[in-house]
Protein backbone atom coordinates (compact mmCIF):
# COMPACT_ATOMS: atom_id res chain seq x y z
CA UNK A 1 0.00 0.00 0.00
CA UNK A 2 2.79 2.41 0.93
CA UNK A 3 4.67 1.58 -2.26
CA UNK A 4 1.56 2.27 -4.37
CA UNK A 5 1.02 5.59 -2.64
CA UNK A 6 4.68 6.49 -3.11
CA UNK A 7 4.58 5.48 -6.78
CA UNK A 8 1.51 7.61 -7.57
CA UNK A 9 2.74 10.70 -5.73
CA UNK A 10 6.16 10.53 -7.38
CA UNK A 11 4.67 9.79 -10.81
CA UNK A 12 2.41 12.84 -10.79
CA UNK A 13 5.15 15.01 -9.27
CA UNK A 14 7.50 14.04 -12.11
CA UNK A 15 4.71 14.42 -14.68
CA UNK A 16 3.90 17.97 -13.57
CA UNK A 17 7.54 18.89 -13.14
CA UNK A 18 8.21 18.46 -16.87
CA UNK A 19 5.01 20.12 -18.14
CA UNK A 20 6.41 23.71 -18.22
CA UNK A 21 8.67 24.35 -21.25
CA UNK A 22 12.19 23.42 -20.28
CA UNK A 23 15.49 22.17 -21.63
CA UNK A 24 14.47 18.52 -22.04
CA UNK A 25 10.94 18.88 -23.40
CA UNK A 26 11.91 21.66 -25.80
CA UNK A 27 14.74 19.46 -27.06
CA UNK A 28 12.21 16.69 -27.68
CA UNK A 29 9.97 19.11 -29.59
CA UNK A 30 12.86 20.49 -31.63
CA UNK A 31 14.03 16.96 -32.48
CA UNK A 32 10.53 16.08 -33.71
CA UNK A 33 10.58 19.13 -35.98
CA UNK A 34 14.08 18.60 -37.30
CA UNK A 35 14.36 14.80 -37.39
CA UNK A 36 10.86 13.37 -37.08
CA UNK A 37 8.66 11.81 -34.41
CA UNK A 38 10.64 8.59 -33.95
CA UNK A 39 13.82 10.47 -33.11
CA UNK A 40 11.83 12.67 -30.74
CA UNK A 41 10.54 9.52 -29.03
CA UNK A 42 14.07 8.18 -28.73
CA UNK A 43 15.24 11.46 -27.16
CA UNK A 44 12.37 11.19 -24.65
CA UNK A 45 13.34 7.60 -23.86
CA UNK A 46 16.99 8.55 -23.35
CA UNK A 47 16.00 11.40 -21.05
CA UNK A 48 13.76 9.07 -19.01
CA UNK A 49 16.68 6.67 -18.48
CA UNK A 50 18.75 9.48 -16.99
CA UNK A 51 15.83 10.64 -14.83
CA UNK A 52 15.61 7.09 -13.46
CA UNK A 53 19.25 7.35 -12.38
CA UNK A 54 18.83 10.92 -11.10
CA UNK A 55 15.84 9.93 -8.96
CA UNK A 56 17.78 6.99 -7.56
CA UNK A 57 20.71 9.26 -6.68
CA UNK A 58 18.33 11.84 -5.19
CA UNK A 59 16.82 9.32 -2.80
CA UNK A 60 20.21 7.97 -1.77
CA UNK A 61 21.57 11.47 -1.14
CA UNK A 62 18.45 12.97 0.45
CA UNK A 63 19.52 12.72 4.09
CA UNK A 64 23.13 13.60 3.34
CA UNK A 65 22.20 16.75 1.41
CA UNK A 66 19.76 17.95 4.05
CA UNK A 67 22.44 17.49 6.69
CA UNK A 68 25.19 19.27 4.69
CA UNK A 69 24.33 22.77 3.36
CA UNK A 70 27.76 22.96 1.70
CA UNK A 71 26.75 20.19 -0.72
CA UNK A 72 23.65 22.15 -1.72
CA UNK A 73 25.81 25.18 -2.44
CA UNK A 74 28.16 23.18 -4.66
CA UNK A 75 25.25 21.72 -6.63
CA UNK A 76 23.85 25.19 -7.24
CA UNK A 77 27.23 26.53 -8.32
CA UNK A 78 27.66 23.68 -10.78
CA UNK A 79 24.20 24.38 -12.16
CA UNK A 80 25.02 28.08 -12.53
CA UNK A 81 28.08 27.31 -14.67
CA UNK A 82 26.19 24.86 -16.88
CA UNK A 83 23.23 27.20 -17.42
CA UNK A 84 25.60 30.05 -18.32
CA UNK A 85 27.36 27.92 -20.94
CA UNK A 86 24.03 26.80 -22.40
CA UNK A 87 22.78 30.40 -22.50
CA UNK A 88 25.80 31.46 -24.59
CA UNK A 89 25.41 28.41 -26.85
CA UNK A 90 21.71 28.93 -27.63
CA UNK A 91 22.08 32.70 -28.01
CA UNK A 92 24.94 32.38 -30.53
CA UNK A 93 23.06 29.64 -32.37
CA UNK A 94 19.95 31.82 -32.60
CA UNK A 95 22.01 34.71 -34.01
CA UNK A 96 23.23 32.59 -36.90
CA UNK A 97 21.38 33.31 -40.11
CA UNK A 98 20.87 29.80 -41.35
CA UNK A 99 17.91 28.65 -43.38
CA UNK A 100 16.03 25.87 -41.64
CA UNK A 101 15.32 22.70 -43.60
CA UNK A 102 12.88 20.16 -42.28
CA UNK A 103 14.14 16.62 -42.65
CA UNK A 104 12.95 13.27 -41.39
CA UNK A 105 15.88 11.04 -40.59
CA UNK A 106 15.94 7.44 -39.59
CA UNK A 107 15.66 7.01 -35.82
CA UNK A 108 18.78 5.58 -34.26
CA UNK A 109 20.71 5.23 -31.03
CA UNK A 110 22.20 8.71 -31.45
CA UNK A 111 18.83 10.21 -30.52
CA UNK A 112 18.77 8.16 -27.31
CA UNK A 113 22.26 9.42 -26.47
CA UNK A 114 21.15 12.97 -27.23
CA UNK A 115 18.24 12.63 -24.81
CA UNK A 116 20.55 11.23 -22.15
CA UNK A 117 23.05 14.06 -22.63
CA UNK A 118 20.40 16.77 -22.40
CA UNK A 119 18.93 15.18 -19.28
CA UNK A 120 22.39 14.98 -17.68
CA UNK A 121 22.90 18.71 -18.31
CA UNK A 122 19.61 19.41 -16.56
CA UNK A 123 20.53 19.38 -12.86
CA UNK A 124 17.16 20.49 -11.49
CA UNK A 125 15.59 16.98 -11.23
CA UNK A 126 18.05 15.93 -8.52
CA UNK A 127 17.17 18.69 -6.00
CA UNK A 128 13.52 18.37 -7.09
CA UNK A 129 13.41 14.66 -6.28
CA UNK A 130 15.48 15.19 -3.14
CA UNK A 131 12.77 17.57 -1.92
CA UNK A 132 10.06 15.03 -2.75
CA UNK A 133 11.99 12.24 -1.02
CA UNK A 134 12.46 14.41 2.03
CA UNK A 135 8.81 15.39 2.12
CA UNK A 136 7.81 11.73 2.14
CA UNK A 137 10.45 10.93 4.77
CA UNK A 138 12.30 8.53 2.51
CA UNK A 139 15.62 9.67 3.90
CA UNK A 140 15.09 7.44 6.92
CA UNK A 141 14.50 4.28 4.87
CA UNK A 142 16.82 4.49 1.86
CA UNK A 143 19.54 2.42 3.50
CA UNK A 144 17.47 -0.76 3.61
CA UNK A 145 14.12 -0.43 1.81
CA UNK A 146 15.16 -1.10 -1.77
CA UNK A 147 11.59 -1.72 -2.95
CA UNK A 148 10.72 1.88 -2.02
CA UNK A 149 13.80 3.20 -3.80
CA UNK A 150 13.00 1.26 -6.98
CA UNK A 151 9.35 2.33 -6.85
CA UNK A 152 10.36 5.98 -6.42
CA UNK A 153 12.90 5.92 -9.26
CA UNK A 154 10.63 4.05 -11.67
CA UNK A 155 7.71 6.40 -11.02
CA UNK A 156 9.94 9.42 -11.62
CA UNK A 157 11.14 8.03 -14.96
CA UNK A 158 7.65 7.01 -16.13
CA UNK A 159 6.11 10.34 -15.12
CA UNK A 160 8.81 12.21 -17.05
CA UNK A 161 8.45 9.98 -20.11
CA UNK A 162 4.66 10.42 -20.13
CA UNK A 163 4.97 14.21 -20.34
CA UNK A 164 7.67 14.01 -23.00
CA UNK A 165 5.51 11.57 -24.96
CA UNK A 166 2.71 14.15 -24.94
CA UNK A 167 5.20 16.63 -26.40
CA UNK A 168 5.90 14.14 -29.19
CA UNK A 169 2.16 13.71 -29.85
CA UNK A 170 1.75 17.48 -30.11
CA UNK A 171 4.43 17.51 -32.80
CA UNK A 172 1.74 17.78 -35.51
CA UNK A 173 0.75 21.23 -34.28
CA UNK A 174 4.39 22.29 -34.07
CA UNK A 175 5.05 20.94 -37.56
CA UNK A 176 2.39 23.21 -39.07
CA UNK A 177 4.45 26.21 -37.95
CA UNK A 178 7.88 24.68 -38.37
CA UNK A 179 9.51 27.82 -39.77
CA UNK A 180 8.48 30.10 -36.91
CA UNK A 181 9.23 27.42 -34.32
CA UNK A 182 12.71 26.84 -35.72
CA UNK A 183 13.33 30.58 -35.86
CA UNK A 184 12.43 31.38 -32.26
CA UNK A 185 13.14 28.15 -30.38
CA UNK A 186 16.81 28.96 -29.81
CA UNK A 187 15.91 32.41 -28.50
CA UNK A 188 13.41 30.76 -26.19
CA UNK A 189 16.03 28.31 -24.96
CA UNK A 190 18.50 31.16 -24.35
CA UNK A 191 15.82 33.05 -22.39
CA UNK A 192 15.05 29.93 -20.39
CA UNK A 193 18.72 29.56 -19.48
CA UNK A 194 18.76 33.19 -18.32
CA UNK A 195 15.73 32.56 -16.09
CA UNK A 196 17.38 29.46 -14.64
CA UNK A 197 20.54 31.47 -13.97
CA UNK A 198 18.56 34.05 -11.99
CA UNK A 199 16.66 31.37 -10.06
CA UNK A 200 19.94 29.64 -9.19
CA UNK A 201 21.49 32.91 -8.04
CA UNK A 202 18.48 33.61 -5.82
CA UNK A 203 18.68 30.12 -4.31
CA UNK A 204 22.41 30.53 -3.67
CA UNK A 205 21.78 33.91 -1.99
CA UNK A 206 19.04 32.49 0.25
CA UNK A 207 21.11 29.56 1.51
Amino acid sequence: MEETKLFLITYFAAFLGVVPPGLVNMTVAKTCVERGKKNGMYVAFGAAIVVLIQAFIAVMLAKYIFDHPFVRKMLLRAGLVIFSILFIYFFLKARKKKKFEHTTKKANANSILKGMLVAVLNLFPIPYFVAIAGAMDLSNTVTYDWSMIISFSTAAALGTFTTLYLYVLSFAKIEEKVDSFAKYSNYFMASLMMVLIFITLIRMYNL
